[in-house]
């Protein structure tokens, strides 16, 4: 009986993906993936018709948002995400992220959001490219640990 009273999901893989969706709002996981390390992130978008919600569950999560300017994305600041706090990305602002190789992030959004449909996105500048490099150098000591291509030295 239970089966049919709560549904049960889970996501473990890499990226994005939504795993419950539900009259009009969608629930997703966001975990780590390469193309959103800080030096490798092309694209800064908004969403048109709704806010975003962000709650990191594990791991470091960095939220870069641009300001909420329709014709062009702003002056980008970083925000680093504390565990279990909600961060609502208001509707129209542009933003990106970086996680580390540990991170779980959980995305509340409306369910009709969609890239091509009403979330414009735009390529980033070199110029922003290398704002979002050193926003995130000024945050992450060890980029290596933190993207998880080493590990955690004990000193005994």
């Amino acid at each position: 009986m239970k089966d049919k009273l709560v549904e049960v999901s889970e996501y473990t893989g890499e990226g994005y993906l939504p795993v419950i969706t539900y009259q009009g709002w969608r629930v997703a996981i966001l975990n780590y993936i390469d193309e959103l390390e800080a030096e490798n992130i092309e694209r800064l978008q908004y969403h048109d018709e709704t806010d975003e919600v962000f709650v990191l569950l594990k791991g470091s999560f960095i939220l870069y948002v641009a300001g909420n300017d329709p014709e062009k994305p702003g002056e980008i600041e970083a925000i680093n995400l504390e565990p279990y706090k909600m961060y609502n990305v208001k509707r129209g602002t542009w933003h990106t992220h970086t996680l580390s190789r540990d991170a779980m992030c959980l995305i509340i959004e409306n369910s009709d959001t969609e890239d091509d449909v009403n979330s414009p996105r735009v390529f980033v500048t070199e110029r922003q490219k290398k704002q979002l490099v050193e926003l995130f150098e000024n945050i992450v000591d060890d980029k290596a640990l933190y993207y998880g291509r080493k590990k955690l030295e004990r000193v005994v």
